[in-house]
């Protein structure tokens, strides 16, 4: 019998089943705020086990898209709190994903027209940032050069975080997932191909490169608690001009180690498969990816481990039938299929996704999507 629709215990509360709408990037939210039309847009994907969030910024310094509700002031707060409410009171439970780009920016999201910081001082290579074109306008434009950060200056992003995640709990949120994945900050640091410091936080060591992903861990657990912490990795991911190295292993077996002694509540990974933001190629990493996750899994005895990308009933049932997740993550079918658990337990046909309303705009391709007993005829 499948475990998939069963509950499970996460940090400090039970979920309702295994499955979890992973963070879905829209761009909804005109003024940086997550609004009534957010709300809605949750509520009515509450019968996942865990939501978490869209991407959150935890500073206008973190932002690297417009349209995306932040986390770090009053209004953003209270934007939330309305979210976290109408999640709750359809039975649902829900994480913020906290977040900062660092590189992946443009002086145009930027306060004052400041350059992005980072890490590194290197530019992501063919990323694209959603900012102001030359003509004012909402657009997809090229990254810029970034500011590598102070040494002086890593403890305040760390208090960044630590204020979004204390935010978060303000909100009504169960908890944060720290944003550690995708070519953002965390990986600026981690990529030793990436990270051109010279302080203590540059790549001439592995502790070097993981002390500012443990510090953040650290402060956050500090300020709200494991039980309500959770982290996303992406090892093999190659977006926003990330490069394969050959630590990468090393890198991510000695986190995990680090992340199951601190017991968090759960380890997210993400399987980007062959798939590099920019030119759409990559290398094919599956196997180099499936071996590295049970390493990772055995690191984590006491922690939760999900997995997302490409993910259907089948692999799920698959994988935690064998033990190597305990949750499984649906990305892009959530935005279709708002009653995904139910389709899924009964094998009912998915509503297609509309890819081009996928950013921006407004109710068209974001709360319209019908589910599936308003497709049934009435006999």
């Amino acid at each position: 019998m499948t475990k998939l629709f069963e509950t499970f215990y996460l940090g400090s509360r039970t979920l309702a089943n295994r499955i979890v709408m992973a963070p879905l990037t829209r761009a909804r939210a005109p003024e940086d705020i997550a609004s009534e039309r957010v709300a809605l847009y949750y509520a009515q994907r509450a019968t996942a086990g865990l939501i978490i969030s869209e991407g959150t910024p935890i500073s206008r310094e973190g932002q690297g898209y417009l349209f995306n509700p932040g986390i770090f002031t009053p209004e953003q707060v209270a934007g939330w709190r309305l979210t976290t409410d109408s999640v709750r009171a359809n039975g649902g439970a829900m994480f913020a994903q906290i977040w900062h780009v660092g590189r992946v920016s443009h002086p145009s999201i930027q306060e004052d027209g400041k350059a992005p910081v980072s890490a590194s001082s290197k530019i992501a290579a063919g990323a694209l940032a959603y900012g102001l074109d030359d003509e004012g306008k909402p657009n997809l434009i090229p990254t810029t050069v970034p500011r590598q950060l102070a040494t002086e200056e890593v403890a305040r992003v760390v208090e960044d975080f630590v204020q979004a995640a204390s935010n978060a709990m303000e909100a009504g949120f169960d908890g944060v997932e720290i944003h550690g994945a995708n070519g953002y900050l965390f990986e600026q640091f981690m990529n030793p191909l990436v990270n051109d410091r010279t302080d203590a936080y540059g790549p001439q060591s592995l502790e070097n490169r993981l002390r500012f992903t443990l510090e953040v861990v650290d402060a956050v657990i500090a300020k709200i608690g494991r039980q309500h912490v959770g982290i996303r990795l992406s090892p093999y991911g190659q977006l926003f001009d990330m490069p394969l190295y050959p630590e990468i292993d090393e890198t991510y077996a000695t986190l995990t180690q680090a992340l199951g002694e601190r017991g968090i509540a759960y380890v997210h990974i993400m399987d980007q498969g062959g798939f590099k933001m920019g030119d759409g190629t990559g290398d094919d990493t599956g196997a180099s990816f499936l071996a590295l996750l049970k390493t990772m899994r055995g690191k984590l005895p006491d922690t939760a481990l999900i997995l997302a990308g490409g993910m259907t009933r089948e692999r799920a049932e698959a994988l935690i039938a064998e033990g190597l997740i305990d949750l499984a993550a649906f990305g892009q079918a959530f935005i279709a299929n708002p009653d995904l658990v139910a389709r899924l337990r009964n094998d009912w046909p998915l509503n297609p996704a509309d890819h081009s309303t996928y950013y921006g705009g407004g109710a068209e391709g974001y709360i319209d999507y019908p589910s599936y007993s308003g497709l049934r005829k009435v006999a």
